[in-house]
């Protein structure tokens, strides 16, 4: 039975997977079966910090907001319920930029909701 090579298309592959390799190091980089181990892990922690990432930029806005609130003498859990309270609807992301960058503006967000009304209880 012949030897098959493979031919121009397994050759693109490999040169594929090699590309997407380049900058490893050592055989990583030069080594098919290396670099299709290395670029294959990846590839999966590509795919999952992508989403780990979306929760630490969540707990750093919640921690700069937090600071904020917390020299106009609220805490953040008062903060975010006064914020639902009086219908403000300004999300985390925002708030944060705005407690960094704005502070007169999130000064006047939080005399917003002192001065709104609070319900009633039932």
């Amino acid at each position: 039975m012949p030897r098959v090579k493979g031919g121009p298309k397994t050759h693109l592959r490999r040169k594929k997977r090699l590309k997407l390799a380049k900058g490893y190091f050592g055989g990583r980089s030069r080594l098919y079966r290396q670099a299709t181990e290395a670029v294959d892990r990846a590839l999966r922690f590509a795919y999952s910090d992508r989403r780990i990432k979306k929760r630490n930029f969540r707990r750093l806005w919640i921690a700069r907001i937090n600071a904020a609130t917390r020299a106009h003498g609220l805490t953040y859990s008062e903060f975010i319920s006064h914020l639902k309270r009086a219908k403000i609807t300004l999300d985390r992301k925002v708030l944060a930029d705005m407690a960094m960058n704005d502070a007169k503006a999130f000064a006047k967000v939080i005399d917003t909701i002192k001065s709104a009304p609070t319900p009633v209880p039932i």
